[in-house]
């Protein structure tokens, strides 16, 4: 009889105590951020104009390999953490696979998503730093709403940009927002100089992260006490969402278990970073070695259609440049149902490594995705997240091929958060009326062309 059980909890001593900074052991480590004035690698000074000091200092530490988690984070933690690793039993039933399916559960608090274990943290930095609030972007809303939940916790004024088809789509996650305290502006707005130039030059646009982010970006540097904090793609989100793989690592360890193959959905690439840090970790130590796989939507490809090159992470250019892989920050998406994926370029450091060929992309259609997810929803009884969703497309993609190679594998994903406020794109599966859309080379053409002559 199988003794592994359906959850498997940490107990709280068991919790991380140090985020793990998984640059300490690149060897090849990301392009520095660039001045887009001078070219030249940004200075703590520089990038404190616009960030938290003490997250500057972490978005640059590329050689500390363990940064302890201030007490009042982990005691925030423990409102929400451990999140469990669950044993996927019905879903390896309904497959008939050998392989073995686990997940990370990170839905189970009030936003819905992995997004707080990075809110507080830059939440309770900017506090220290004595501001008065931060601004931000957000594309599905989970972000916007981990960050209002934060800076509510903390007494910090919260302003939202948020992606004006999410904003549109999903009403209730903007109202949770407000019930937090957060201001909520439909982005691009008239509110700034870029997102009237953006309007300007793409009337009716839906927005996306890029325009948002140069939104959030232009408030946070013209008003006195405030700081621009990011969800995803910085180096800082990374580290501090490596409590998901930390957590997930030794869940696995308790019981003997090792992962063939780690899964997470890739946007910006907050949620995978921190679901495969210790894992990718041990592979650059040459302890072990797994199958890392991210999964993006095929209407916004970054990884599998992009180019690895020095690029914009915001739509109106104000922002540092970044290498990595990117479709242009002239890039607009199409307005698919996976808000939080829609972003034109990745982390650094994931793009570093995919470069290097330490971990591999794939791209999925929006309609395969959401049948995954009703899939899932109905064996295993959790309304995925559309992000999400896009790991458990792959995941059941890699139990199948197991099915058919007679491998027992064992698949370890990230289900990032609930999908209980996307009914929206549901009701637009349900009903027949989604569509895929893959761009062409003739579409991506104006991204690229936007890429600055670096």
């Amino acid at each position: 009889m199988n003794n592994i059980p359906y959850k498997i909890y940490l107990d709280e001593a068991e919790l991380p105590k140090q985020w793990y900074n998984l640059r300490a052991d690149m060897k090849n480590k990301p392009a520095p951020l660039l001045n887009p004035a001078t070219l030249q690698p940004m200075t703590a000074q520089e990038l404190s104009g616009v960030f938290c000091e003490e997250l500057v200092k972490q978005e640059l530490d590329e050689t500390t390999p363990y940064i302890d988690i201030p007490q009042e984070i982990q005691d925030y933690y423990k409102t929400f953490r451990p999140s469990p690793l669950m044993r996927a039993y019905n879903l390896e039933k309904a497959l008939d696979t050998p392989a073995k399916i686990y997940y990370k559960f990170e839905g189970n608090n009030t936003s819905g998503s992995h997004k707080l274990n990075s809110a507080i943290a830059q939440a309770y930095y900017a506090k220290q730093q004595g501001l008065k609030g931060v601004t931000t972007e957000t594309g599905a809303g989970q972000w916007g709403t981990a960050l209002s939940m934060a800076c509510a916790y903390l007494g910090l004024d919260c302003k939202v940009y948020m992606v004006k088809v999410s904003y549109e789509q999903k009403p209730f996650r903007r109202e949770v927002m407000r019930t937090y305290g957060a201001s909520v502006v439909p982005s691009p707005s008239m509110d700034t100089a870029v997102g009237r130039k953006i309007l300007q030059e793409h009337p009716g646009t839906g927005g996306s992260l890029g325009c948002a982010i140069s939104e959030a970006v232009e408030v946070a540097t013209s008003i006195p006490g405030y700081r621009y904090v990011l969800g995803s793609v910085l180096n800082q989100v990374l580290l501090h969402q490596s409590v998901i793989g930390l957590e997930a690592k030794t869940a696995l360890d308790k019981y003997g278990i090792k992962a063939d193959i780690v899964i997470g959905c890739a946007g910006g690439g907050s949620n995978l970073g921190g679901l495969i840090a210790p894992f990718v970790g041990e592979k650059l130590r040459g302890e072990a070695d797994y199958r890392i796989l991210a999964v993006e939507p095929a209407s916004c490809p970054s990884f599998t259609r992009g180019k690895f090159a020095y690029d914009f992470c915001d739509t109106g250019m104000i922002c540092p440049l970044a290498k990595m892989y990117t479709l242009g920050s002239g890039f607009i998406p199409a307005p698919n149902h996976a808000g939080g994926l829609r972003f034109h370029g990745m982390s650094t450091t994931l793009s570093q490594l995919y470069h290097d060929g330490l971990m591999e992309a794939t791209a999925v259609e929006q309609t395969a995705v959401f049948a995954a997810a009703e899939q899932f929803a109905r064996i295993e009884g959790i309304l995925p997240a559309p992000e999400s969703s896009h790991a458990i497309k792959a995941t059941i993609d890699e139990a199948l091929r197991c099915k058919e190679t007679g491998e027992e594998k064992t698949i370890l994903f990230g289900l990032t958060g609930t999908g209980y406020f996307d009914m929206y794109a549901y009701e637009a599966f349900h009903d027949g009326q989604m569509t895929d859309y893959i761009p062409t080379d003739e579409d991506l053409a104006p991204g690229f062309a936007t890429l600055p002559k670096v």
